[in-house]
């Protein structure tokens, strides 16, 4: 069996008083593709921001590889390789292409690795390198998208944590996201995907959650709920 790469126990997040996660659970295995779906305001993002640090957790227990990371900084949490590519982007759209990335790299100490990471994002990535010396707000929303996954990217993440790497981009390029999301996966990086686009995340994805109103309904094989009546009805249009 594969160790456990994160583990979520009985997880409460709160805004006042407004309970946007309900004591959740999930594992998701090392090596794994898994898919957090859900519709806007389920608590898919408040979810990602508990594991990320930047949400204050009520109750509950997150461990990262054995370790629990509950309430550690943001800052350790990124040391500790959970890397996150937020919802909207979030680039910095006044510096280039390249500094973002460089951005991306600022737990790394080693010169070296990070030279390594710029190949690896530019062969993911090939725009990016044409484009590095242009300013990033300047790029299409795709391209924007690209170079978020890439700053995480150059984190050397263990865990990757995508929040709607879908959003408002076309299909064509939504495709490409999705099958470069998946070679990633494939050179050894943990995928944590969150999404509203259910039908191409499943195919993907190794295993699924299905959150609704800050509680998990569904869970299991990509594969079997792509096929599940409930789902289809509920996210993929009958």
């Amino acid at each position: 069996m594969r160790e456990l790469a994160l583990k979520i126990e009985n997880l409460h997040v709160s805004y006042g008083s407004i309970k946007a996660l309900k004591g959740i659970n999930m594992e998701v295995q090392q090596g794994k593709v898994v898919a957090l779906l859900g519709s806007n305001g389920a608590g898919k993002t408040t979810t990602l921001k508990a594991l990320s640090g930047m949400v204050p957790i009520a109750s509950g227990v997150i461990t990262l590889f054995g370790k629990q990371t509950t309430h550690l900084s943001a800052e350790k949490i990124a040391a500790s390789k959970m890397i996150q590519s937020p919802e909207g982007r979030q680039i910095f759209p006044d510096i280039s292409v390249e500094e973002n990335l460089r951005v991306g790299a600022f737990t790394l100490k080693n010169k070296k690795e990070m030279s390594t990471n710029f190949e690896k994002v530019y062969r993911y990535f090939p725009v990016l390198q044409e484009r590095k010396k242009q300013l990033a707000g300047t790029l299409s929303g795709g391209e924007q998208q690209m170079l978020a996954i890439g700053r995480a990217l150059m984190a050397s993440p263990k865990i990757l944590l995508l929040d709607e790497p879908s959003l408002g981009l076309a299909p064509l390029i939504v495709q490409d996201i999705f099958k470069i999301v998946k070679e990633i996966n494939e050179t050894g990086t943990t995928v944590l995907i969150i999404e509203q686009n259910a039908l191409q995340t499943l195919k993907i994805a190794d295993y699924a959650y299905v959150l609704e109103v800050g509680e998990m309904t569904m869970e299991g094989k990509a594969s079997e709920l792509i096929q599940d009546k409930r789902l289809i009805d509920a996210y993929l249009g009958g």
